[in-house]
């Protein structure tokens, strides 16, 4: 099986995350720097679509300013536009293998999909 993980060497969870994925037998694993390589618009939404998340509820609110720019209540275009510019704004890590997409916070959650 094969699993993308949107992955911040910055951050715990994400690192936690990584070390799960690479500690599952016969799993192939993907690693993108979001912040060196951001998803697009499009990606972003269907990566949501498929966890059952709303764009805003991918938001990252904390370290950034998007909450003073009304992002969580903005429209999902907007918010996704806004991600795929400043991929700060999008909470980590986000993980997508055939069996789903889960936004892994905590990691434990990638578990779901393995």
């Amino acid at each position: 099986m094969k699993a993308t993980i949107w992955h911040n060497p910055a951050c715990g969870t994400s690192r936690k995350t990584l070390a799960i994925l690479q500690e599952t037998p016969g799993l192939v694993v993907t690693v993108v720097d979001y912040l060196k390589t951001p998803p697009s618009a499009d990606k972003l939404a269907q990566l949501y679509h498929d966890a059952g998340l709303t764009p805003q509820q991918g938001l990252r609110l904390r370290g950034t300013d998007a909450a003073a720019r009304g992002l969580p209540e903005a429209a999902a275009p907007t918010v996704l536009a806004a991600m795929a510019a400043e991929p700060v704004l999008i909470e980590r890590p986000l993980v997508e293998t055939d069996r789903g997409v889960r936004l892994c916070r905590p990691q434990d959650k990638v578990r779901d999909i393995l």
